[in-house]
């Protein structure tokens, strides 16, 4: 198959994302009042309704619909005052009372939007003559992407094949199915198919996952399955505007899957089309172990699913109250924070966008930045950045989980800030603070890290290496500036490592000229 810039060339992706969310720190399911657990052993929360036994009546989870729409007002949708639950017909093994409890055409958030800051590095999966599109100076741009709707269900029980590939059917010994999770409150995000490249829908999954985190009205566990993605995907030529067939892939679990998933079935379809074959309606497996997408069914339709309004349970009609009552729950999103960052703090945009971007990175930062002005915050917020999530990701920790306390890293911005150890030092001090618990100033202390940041102690030092390297001080003379650089470096040895090494450089540069 051909690399995906040369199919871009050609054909444009047209892309869609249904993406599933389980409003796990709820206590109790959608329709009955079994608790909410992904860790109790199998099929012990359960009961006549979300078993689907008959006779048995659902009653709606307020929480819930609460939370359905806070995610409707923090993705820009319009809260619709009256909608209905539609029974949606299929027969599965994980469904045992064979339909699915749903929304029908209109939902609780109906024609939201979000918009996208694609850098100029993801911008390159975009064909740079699409339409509508300005690229800045750096080659990123904005999509904008518009949110069909926002709709509320019930998730289905959770299979688990023994034996299969990659955890599938195909080629498992047996299936087992855990009904703990039948009745779970599930909200479902459709957007229109807006999204032009794999980098695109990435992003998209990213942002909605950083906001519906900062809700709080899910854990978004890609890996545990309470946040997961279907794709749809078609190919048209450029220029023309008629939507070719699409395909989707299934209950994708990963920023990266998705991705690369989305990837390879640009490709697949180029392959066929080009070779005047047809790409037929399907729904697709990402197997990861191969990257490859593999064929599961053929696409169902509305028609397929005979939906019919729930009997057992009334329409809708939400009040202007209770809709200003969730409205003034909602936070500081990331975006807004992200902003306030940068006017606030002078940060970087991309800096300040990361810190943003998972609450409770952002609530660390602002401890630890509490009361202290722009420039200290600019050092916190790099011992955050770049030591902090580096630790974390090394360890496979959460924030909440480390030793390390907000405190401790603006201790260590401050020895930083005020050049009481080098970087390289900070890095060492880090580790040894993480693992220990201990504050950074007496691990500096103790290991006898702390610069001499005296002048008058200096000079000495700066006259010795002088009269040491007459050559190199010819050619700082004669222009070159960087060899100030390993006069630096010989002061420092000279020092051994206790001299504060920007005022070697100021000194150096003064004595020179």
């Amino acid at each position: 198959m051909r690399e995906l810039s040369e199919v871009l060339r050609d054909w444009e992706p047209v892309i869609g994302l249904e993406v599933h969310t389980e409003l796990t720190t709820l206590k109790t399911k959608m329709f009955c009042g079994c608790r909410l657990s992904h860790d109790d052993e199998p099929n012990t929360n359960v009961c006549p309704v979300c078993l689907g036994m008959p006779g048995a009546l659902p009653v709606p989870n307020k929480a819930a619909i609460q939370s359905i729409v806070l995610a409707g007002l923090a993705t820009n949708c319009q809260i619709m005052r009256h909608s209905m639950f539609y029974r949606k017909n299929y027969f599965y093994p994980d469904m045992s009372k064979n339909f699915q409890t749903t929304q029908g055409p209109v939902a609780f958030c109906m024609n939201g939007w979000l918009d996208l800051e694609v850098s100029g590095a993801g911008a390159a999966e975009r064909y740079r003559d699409d339409e509508g599109v300005s690229f800045d100076a750096d080659g990123g741009y904005v999509a904008h992407v518009g949110i069909e709707r926002i709709h509320m269900e019930e998730d289905a029980a959770k299979m688990v094949h023994i034996g299969g590939v990659d955890g599938r059917i195909d080629g498992a010994e047996a299936s087992l199915i855990d009904y703990n999770r039948a009745g779970t409150p599930l909200i479902e995000l459709v957007t229109k198919p807006d999204l032009r490249s794999p980098e695109e829908a990435r992003l998209f999954m990213e942002k909605l996952r950083q906001i519906f985190l900062t809700l709080g009205i899910s854990d978004c566990s890609m890996e545990s399955g309470s946040m997961r993605c279907d794709g749809n995907v078609s190919l048209r030529r450029r220029g023309t505007q008629r939507l070719g067939t699409k395909t989707e892939l299934k209950n994708i679990n990963s920023f990266k899957s998705l991705h690369d998933g989305l990837e390879y079935e640009i490709r697949r379809q180029a392959e066929v089309l080009e070779e005047g074959g047809t790409i037929a309606q399907e729904t697709r497996h990402w197997e990861t172990s191969t990257k490859r997408t593999l064929v599961m069914r053929t696409k169902e339709t509305a028609d397929d699913y005979r939906f019919f309004p729930e009997p057992d349970l009334a329409p809708y009609d939400l009040s202007d109250e209770f809709v200003e009552d969730v409205r003034s729950r909602l936070p500081e999103l990331p975006d807004a924070r992200r902003d306030r960052y940068v006017a606030d703090y002078g940060l970087r945009r991309a800096d300040a966008a990361q810190l943003a971007g998972d609450p409770d990175v952002a609530a660390f930062f602002e401890r630890a930045v509490e009361g202290v002005g722009p420039e200290m915050a600019r050092v916190v917020a790099n011992v955050v950045i770049n030591d902090l999530a580096g630790y974390l990701n090394a360890n496979g920790l959460t924030i909440s989980q480390a030793k390390i306390t907000a405190e401790q890293v603006r201790s260590l911005a401050e020895l930083l800030a005020g050049d009481a150890i080098t970087s390289r030092q900070g890095r060492e001090v880090f580790e040894l603070m993480a693992s220990s618990g201990r504050d950074p100033a007496s691990i500096v202390d103790e290991r006898g890290m702390r610069q001499v940041s005296d002048a008058s102690a200096l000079e000495p030092i700066v006259d010795q290496v002088l009269a040491s390297c007459p050559d190199q001080v010819a050619q700082y003379r004669d222009g070159n500036r960087k060899v100030i650089g390993y006069l630096v470096g010989q002061c420092m040895k000279a020092s051994r490592g206790k001299g504060n090494p920007k005022l070697f450089n100021q000194l150096l540069a003064q004595k020179m000229g």
